[in-house]
């Protein structure tokens, strides 16, 4: 079996001596390299070919970001970033992903060697997941679609209790930050209701949030319990939570609450889209977009039993197409689009639809 080769990049000596014995104890995979700034990083990456990087973000001569941003332009290849910046910097971490990275791993402050040796099992499969993801070259320009058009001419705009009625349920994992913005601005400001599962873990999603709410023409804004979900607005789920939907009256309101994790995730898809499944029925549209393992799988075919018209991402245009495959393989998706393609169909569909449907 051929070995997933990884360079450690980190300039503490520690850490790229505990990440290459991590490494180095999986049968699946070695460490071929480490470093300790990006100038020798560049050139051993030239030299070893590795299949993924570990980066930090702290390093001396040119800090993470700016050598992960080169990287991207000049070379893609999967890069996993691991720093304690991802935590305490919560904004630097979407930069990282924005500009190509696959994931992340927060180092722990303090009681390194224990630290990083607990989260032993969360970096190998990370790793794991960087070596099967779909790398391009032109990752670093979806920002630019920022500027693009939310809209496309003739599609028109929802208003009434077509918006206040339907609900866009939106799943995603690895490389969903990304996937999840481009679908979201593409969204005129009064658009039905959006609600969003993306796994992150807490910390992270109200900065994600933010960062949305500023490209976006609808706002966007961390889930918190019991606020009523109006039409122009998004909420994610907040990490570490499990977030679904309930029918107050004519509305429908979020739920955030603790709980135990569904499919190893906290907050779920499967949660989001089952409640989505109960409440919403024939008036949600079920997008599942990239990410690794089944997650929510098995409720967007209950979404589309009880009457949801369902959009899946497709297998060329994910990072990692394992939710949306397994969405297909249960019957769960109406239609399986490349992602630029989902929101205008979407929009579509709505536009056809008009007030037709009602609770």
């Amino acid at each position: 079996m051929k070995k997933i080769r990884v360079v450690v990049v980190d300039d503490s000596a520690l850490v790229r001596s505990l990440l290459a014995d991590i490494i180095n104890r999986q049968g699946d995979m070695e460490c071929v390299g480490t470093a300790n700034d990006p100038l020798i990083a560049r050139e051993m990456i030239r030299e070893l070919d590795p299949d993924v990087i570990t980066l930090d973000i702290e390093m001396p001569k040119m800090d993470g970001i700016e050598f992960l941003g080169r990287l991207m332009r000049l070379r893609p290849m999967p890069v996993v970033m691991i720093s304690t910046l991802t935590e305490r910097g919560a904004e630097v971490t979407m930069r990282a992903l924005e500009l190509g990275a696959v994931d992340f791993v927060s180092k722990p402050r303090i009681g390194l060697t224990d630290g990083i040796n607990e989260l032993a099992g969360q970096i190998v499969d990370k790793v794991r997941v960087a070596a099967a993801a779909h790398i391009r070259r032109n990752v670093v320009q979806v920002a630019a679609s920022v500027s693009a058009p939310a809209l496309q001419p003739g599609l028109g705009t929802f208003a009434g209790r077509v918006s206040t009625e339907k609900l866009v349920c939106i799943g995603a994992s690895t490389g969903g930050t990304e996937a999840v913005k481009e679908v979201l601005m593409r969204l005129p400001a009064d658009s039905p209701g959006v609600v969003i599962t993306q796994h992150m873990p807490a910390g992270f999603t109200t900065s994600f949030a933010a960062r949305l709410n500023g490209l976006c023409q609808i706002t966007v804004q961390e889930a918190t319990h019991g606020s009523r979900i109006l039409p122009g607005h998004a909420y994610i789920a907040p990490g570490g939570k499990q977030f679904s939907i309930e029918r107050s009256g004519a509305n429908y309101v979020c739920v955030v609450q603790a709980g135990e994790p569904v499919n190893r995730h906290m907050p779920s898809v499967e949660v989001l889209f089952k409640s989505a499944a109960r409440c919403v029925g024939r008036n949600a549209y079920g997008i599942m977009l990239t990410g690794m393992g089944n997650d929510g799988a098995k409720a967007m075919k209950e979404m589309r039993d009880a009457g949801s018209y369902n959009y899946v991402q497709d297998e060329a245009t994910c990072v990692v197409f394992g939710m949306p495959r397994e969405a297909i393989l249960h019957g769960a998706a109406d239609e399986v689009l490349p992602l630029t393609a989902i929101t205008p169909a979407l929009l579509a569909r709505l536009a056809s639809v008009g007030d037709r449907h009602r609770v």
